[in-house]
C-alpha cells in the first residue's frame, strides 16, 4: 500500500473505532445517531476493502480468464452478460426486503445495541461472505441453484433434504414478502400508481439499452430516474386528483394483480423488464437510504431508546416473544445473514455476472448496502420516544384502541407518554390511528419521516415523508417478489430435470411457462387466502418466516463449505464453517423453544394447548373472536409446529450428510472429482469495481 492509502484508511479505522467506543462505553445517556453511523460505515469500508479482497483472491481465486456462464450460453432470455451496474442495482433489489426494514425495527424491543451488533458483524462475517461465496460457486456451475448443487456436492440424501426445504421455505418466503407489499399498498393511490408506473419505465429502459442505444448505461440511468422522479411525485398528484378511486384498490385485487406480475416477469426475458426494474428501483432503495443517513448527520438526533432494554433480559416483551439469545439473531433476518439471498446468488445473478471479479461488489458489496439499510432502520426506530414505539408496536390486546389506555399501557411497561403526545404524533403524520400499528413497517415511515422533515420542510411536511416512507418500503420489497418468483422456476426446474432432463434447460419455454406458472400458484394461493382470512393462508405460516429464513442460510453456508474442502481448500473453510457454527447454534435454538417451549406466547404446541382446552370450555382467547377462529389458530399452531420441527429435521440431514464428504474429502489426498463447468477463454473485458481502474480503462480500449 501507498502512504496515501495507509493514511486514508487508517482514518477510516479510527473513525469506525472511535464509533464504537462512544456505543461501548456509553452509560446512563442518551447517544447521538452519529456515531452508530461512523460505527456502520467505518467498519463495512474496512470489511470491504481488507476482507472481502482477501476471500476474493486467497480463498476462492477468481480468474477474469475464465467466461462466465452469462458470456459461455448466452441466450437473451435467462443468460446474458449484463452490465455490472446494473447488475448490482439489479442484485440489490432482489435481496432487499422486507427483514432489513422491519427486522431491525421489531429488534429495537431489545435496546439499539444487540441490534446494532449483530446487523454490522453478521454481514461482514457471515451475509455477506455466504451472499458472495455461494454466487461464485454457482457461477462456476453454470448457474446451479442452491437445491441442485446440495445434491450433486453433498448425495442424494442429503441433497433430497435441501430440495424439499430450500423450496418449501422459498414459498413461504415469497408470500410473505407479497403479503407485505399488499398490506402496504392497499388503499394508497399514491404507492399503488408510482409503483404501476415502474413497469413501463422499466420496458422503456430495457429496450433503450438493447436496442435503441446499446451499452448506453448512464445516458439511460438519467432517463430512468428523471421518469422515476416523475412517476413519484406524480403519484402524490393522482392521490388528489379524480383519478385517485382507479388506483384506490383492496387488498385482494392487489393480490391477484401481484400474482399476475410475479407470472410475467419470471417468464419474459431478464434484460427487458426484471434487471431495468430493479437497477431503477434501487436508486430509490439507495438515495432513500442516503438521504436518512445526511438527515442524521445534520440533525444530530439522539438515540432515545437505550442501549439494553429489560426485554432484553427477561424475554416478555410486548412486540415479540422470547430473549436476546436466539430471537434478536432471528428477527432481524436479512439485514444481517439471510438465507433468501443465497437463492437469489444461485438464481438469477449468476446467469449475468460477466467477470469472475465482480462478485465482490455484487455479492459482498451489496449485501453490505443492505446491512446499512438494516442500521438506518434501527436507528430511524431508536430516536423515536420509547412510548411512542412501544404504543404502535405493542398489539392491541395489550395497549387498547385509544390513547388513553395505550398511555397508560406503555407507562406500565416504564416508558412515559401522555395521551396528547400520542395524539400530536398521529395528527402529526394525518393518520387515524398510531395505536398497535405492529409489524414495524409504520414505525419506520414515522422515524423516516421526523428525520427528514428535520432537514428537509419542517414539521409541516411530516406527513408527506409518512407517506413517501410507505411507499418506498412497498416498492422495496416488492423487487424481491418478482426475482424471487424467477429463482423458484430456476429451482423447480433443477429439481424437476433430476427426473426428466429437458425440464432442466431453463430457457426450454414450455418447461419455463409450466414451472413459472406452479411457483407463482404456489405463493400466490397462500397470499390470496391471507387476504381475505385474518387467520389463513400465509397468516397460517408467517411466523415461521424468520426461523425459516436462517434455516436456508445454514443450508447455504453448508454446500459453501463442502465446496471449499472438496476443491482443496481446507485451510481457508473456516470462512464459511464459523458462520456456519453461529447460525446452526442460533436457529436450532431457536426452533427447539418455538417447538417445545412450554410458554404459550412462546412455543407452537403449548399455545395449540392452550387453545384448545379453552376451546373445549367453550371460552374465547386472544385474537379470535368466534369457535371457527378458535378452531383456526388451534391448526395455525400445530401445523406451524410440524413445520418447524420438520425443516429443523431436514437442516440437520444436510448438515450430517455434508459432514461424511468433508471427512472423506479430508481423508483423500487429491482434491475429490469437481462439477465445475470446463475452462473457456472469456472474450469480454469489463472492470471488477462500480469505477474502471487506469489498467481497466486501457484494457476495454485495446479489446474488439
Amino acid at each position: 500500500m501507498k502512504v496515501r492509502s495507509i493514511i486514508i484508511w487508517t482514518a477510516v479505522a479510527l473513525v469506525g473505532a472511535v464509533g464504537w467506543g462512544v456505543l461501548a462505553l456509553s452509560r446512563g445517556e442518551n447517544v447521538n445517531a452519529v456515531w452508530l453511523l461512523c460505527a456502520a460505515l467505518g467498519s463495512y469500508a474496512i470489511a470491504y476493502r481488507f476482507y472481502a479482497r482477501f476471500i476474493v483472491r486467497k480463498v476462492l481465486r477468481v480468474d477474469d480468464r475464465r467466461a462466465t456462464p452469462a458470456e459461455r450460453l448466452n441466450n437473451g432470455i435467462d443468460y446474458h452478460p449484463t452490465d455490472r451496474r446494473i447488475l448490482f442495482g439489479h442484485h440489490f433489489a432482489a435481496i432487499a426486503g422486507a427483514g432489513p426494514l422491519v427486522g431491525p425495527v421489531l429488534a429495537a424491543q431489545m435496546g439499539y445495541l444487540p441490534g446494532t451488533i449483530w446487523i454490522i458483524a453478521g454481514v461482514i462475517f457471515a451475509g455477506a461472505v455466504q451472499d458472495m461465496v455461494v454466487l461464485f460457486f454457482s457461477m462456476r456451475r453454470n448457474g446451479r441453484s442452491l437445491g441442485q448443487m446440495a445434491r450433486e456436492e453433498i448425495g442424494p440424501v442429503g441433497g433430497a433434504a435441501a430440495l424439499i426445504a430450500v423450496f418449501a421455505i422459498m414459498i413461504i418466503l415469497l408470500a410473505v414478502l407479497a403479503l407485505v407489499v399488499v398490506g402496504a399498498l392497499a388503499q394508497s393511490p399514491w404507492g399503488v400508481f408510482s409503483i404501476a408506473m415502474t413497469i413501463p419505465i422499466a420496458l422503456f429502459m430495457g429496450f433503450y439499452m438493447r436496442v435503441i442505444r446499446p451499452g448506453k448505461v448512464v445516458e439511460t440511468t438519467v432517463i430512468g430516474v428523471a421518469l422515476l422522479i416523475l412517476a413519484i411525485v406524480a403519484g402524490g398528484w393522482v392521490q388528489e386528483s379524480s383519478l385517485a378511486p382507479f388506483f384506490t384498490l383492496s387488498q385482494s385485487t392487489l393480490a391477484l394483480w401481484l400474482i399476475a406480475y410475479g407470472f410475467v416477469a419470471a417468464v419474459l426475458p431478464v434484460w427487458m423488464l426484471l434487471a431495468p426494474r430493479d437497477y431503477l428501483s434501487t436508486f430509490m432503495k439507495i438515495g432513500t437510504i442516503a438521504l436518512i443517513a445526511i438527515g442524521i448527520a445534520v440533525t444530530m438526533p439522539p438515540m432515545q431508546t437505550t442501549a439494553f432494554t429489560d426485554f432484553a433480559f427477561s424475554g416478555d416483551g410486548p412486540v415479540f416473544a422470547g430473549s436476546l439469545f436466539p430471537f434478536v439473531f432471528i428477527i432481524i433476518a436479512c439485514g444481517a445473514l439471510s438465507g433468501f439471498h443465497s437463492l437469489i446468488s444461485s438464481g438469477t445473478t449468476p446467469k449475468m455476472i460477466q467477470k469472475e471479479s465482480q462478485v465482490r461488489m455484487i455479492g459482498y458489496g451489496s449485501m453490505l448496502m443492505e446491512s446499512f439499510v438494516a442500521v438506518m432502520a434501527i436507528t430511524a426506530a431508536c430516536v423515536l420516544s420509547p412510548g411512542l414505539y412501544f404504543a404502535m408496536n405493542s398489539p392491541a390486546g395489550v395497549v387498547g384502541a385509544t390513547v388513553q389506555t395505550a398511555a397508560e399501557a406503555v407507562t406500565n411497561m416504564g416508558f412515559v407518554i401522555t395521551p396528547e403526545q400520542l395524539q400530536a404524533a398521529t395528527t402529526a403524520v394525518q393518520e387515524e390511528t398510531l395505536i398497535a400499528r405492529t409489524g414495524g413497517a409504520p414505525t419506520l415511515a414515522v422515524g423516516i419521516s421526523q428525520i427528514f422533515s428535520g432537514f428537509l420542510g419542517g414539521a409541516g411536511l411530516q406527513a408527506f415523508w409518512y407517506h413517501f416512507a410507505i411507499m418506498f418500503e412497498a416498492l422495496f420489497i416488492l423487487t424481491t417478489v418478482d426475482a424471487g418468483t424467477r429463482v423458484g422456476r430456476f429451482m423447480l426446474q433443477d429439481t424437476l430435470g433430476n427426473l426428466w432432463k429437458p425440464i432442466a434447460r431453463v430457457s426450454w419455454w414450455p418447461g419455463l411457462l409450466a414451472s413459472s406458472a406452479v411457483v407463482v400458484a404456489a405463493w400466490g394461493y397462500f397470499l390470496y387466502q391471507g387476504v381475505n382470512d385474518p387467520l389463513g393462508g400465509i397468516n397460517q405460516l408467517f411466523p415461521l418466516f424468520g426461523i425459516a429464513n436462517q434455516l436456508l442460510a445454514a443450508v447455504a453456508l453448508t454446500v459453501a463449505t463442502t465446496l471449499l474442502i472438496k476443491s482443496g481448500r481446507l485451510k481457508w473453510a473456516w470462512v464459511t464453517a464459523v458462520p456456519l457454527a453461529w447460525d446452526v447454534a442460533v436457529t436450532l435454538t431457536a426452533s427447539y423453544q418455538k417447538v417445545f417451549s412450554p410458554d404459550p406466547v412462546l412455543g407452537f404446541f403449548a399455545q395449540r394447548d392452550l387453545y384448545q382446552a379453552a376451546l373445549d370450555q367453550g371460552r374465547i382467547l386472544g385474537q379470535a373472536e368466534t369457535e371457527d377462529e378458535m378452531r383456526q389458530v388451534v391448526l395455525n399452531s400445530t401445523v406451524d409446529g410440524i413445520l418447524a420441527a420438520l425443516f429443523a429435521i431436514l437442516i440437520i440431514i444436510v448438515i450430517v450428510d455434508a459432514a461424511r464428504v468433508w471427512i472423506k474429502a479430508i481423508r483423500m489426498r487429491e482434491p475429490l472429482p469437481s462439477t465445475e463447468a470446463p475452462f473457456e477463454e472469456s472474450q469480454i473485458h469489463a472492470p471488477a469495481g462500480l469505477i474502471a481502474t487506469r489498467e481497466e480503462r486501457d484494457l476495454m480500449a485495446k479489446s474488439p
